[in-house]
C-alpha cells in the first residue's frame, strides 16, 4: 500500500515502490519519435517519494517570497520558472527541513511515475477521448494553467502527470541517449545543451500528453507553459520499504 506524507510548506508526497518498466513510446500504436525509442526495460532500485502534485503558487512564494507565474492563483502550478530558478528552490527548501532530501526527478523516475504500471500510452489506456478526465491541455485548459488536483490521478495517486504544465526534469537532454542508457537508475548524459521537460502542458494537443513524450528546453528558459514537481528521497526516518 502506497503511502503519504506533508512537509513543512505543505507539500504532498506519494511513496513510489523500486521496480522495473519498459521506457520508450511504442511507434505503431502511439507513433512515438525515434527519440522515445528504443523501448528498453529500466529498474528503480530504491523507491521515492514523488510529489502529488507540481509545485504551487502558494508552495513557491512561501519558499521564495515571490511568484512568477503567468496565470496567478495559489492553487495553480508555479510557472515561468526555468531549471536553474527550481533548483534554487530546491536548495531553499532542503536548507528549510534540514535535509538534502529533494531534488527534481529524473526522466526515468518520471516516467516511471506517471505510468503507475501501465503500459499504455497514458497510465489510463491508449484512448485519446479520456485523456480530459485526466489532464488539462489544449481541448479543455482554456488556454491557461488550471489549479492542481481537480481532475482524475493515476493509480498511484499523481495527478496532472499529462498536462496543466510541462515539468522540468533533473537530466540534460540526448534524442540518442536511450541507446546508450544504463539499464539501472539512469540519470541522463554528463553534460548537455538543454535539460528534459516531461508531461504534457495546457496548450498541448493530446499527442504530446502520453507518458513516454520528451521534450526539452535550455535550462535559462522560463515558460507559462513550464513548471514542476518535487521528488523526496527516502531517509531512515521512513516506513517505506525501499
Amino acid at each position: 500500500m502506497l503511502t503519504t506524507t506533508t512537509n513543512s510548506i505543505g507539500m504532498e508526497f506519494v511513496s513510489i515502490p523500486s521496480g522495473f518498466f519498459k521506457m520508450g513510446g511504442d511507434k505503431v500504436r502511439e507513433q512515438a519519435e525515434d527519440h522515445e525509442n528504443p523501448i528498453h526495460r529500466v529498474d528503480i532500485r530504491k523507491g521515492f517519494f514523488m510529489g502529488r502534485f507540481s509545485v504551487t503558487q502558494e508552495q513557491w512564494a512561501r519558499v521564495m517570497e515571490s511568484n512568477p507565474s503567468e496565470f496567478a492563483g495559489g492553487q495553480r502550478p508555479v510557472e515561468c520558472v526555468s531549471w536553474h530558478d527550481a533548483q534554487v528552490f530546491i536548495e531553499s527548501l532542503n536548507a528549510s527541513e534540514n535535509t538534502r532530501t529533494y531534488r527534481l526527478p529524473t526522466e526515468a523516475e518520471w516516467e516511471y511515475a506517471a505510468r503507475a504500471n501501465s503500459t499504455t500510452a497514458y497510465s489510463f489506456g491508449n484512448e485519446t477521448s479520456s485523456l480530459s478526465a485526466h489532464a488539462w491541455f489544449k481541448k479543455n485548459a482554456g488556454d491557461m494553467t488550471q489549479p492542481v488536483g481537480q481532475l482524475e490521478p493515476n493509480e498511484w495517486g499523481l495527478y496532472d502527470m499529462h498536462g496543466n504544465v510541462h515539468e522540468w526534469c533533473q537530466d540534460w537532454f540526448d534524442r540518442n541517449y536511450y541507446t546508450q542508457s544504463p539499464k539501472t537508475d539512469p540519470t541522463g548524459p554528463s553534460t548537455g545543451l538543454a535539460r528534459a521537460l516531461r508531461g504534457g502542458d495546457w496548450s498541448s494537443l493530446d499527442w504530446y500528453c502520453r507518458c513516454a513524450s520528451r521534450s526539452l528546453s535550455s535550462p535559462d528558459r522560463r515558460s507559462s507553459r513550464v513548471g514542476f514537481r518535487l521528488v523526496r528521497e527516502v531517509n531512515e526516518n521512513d516506513s517505506q520499504a525501499a
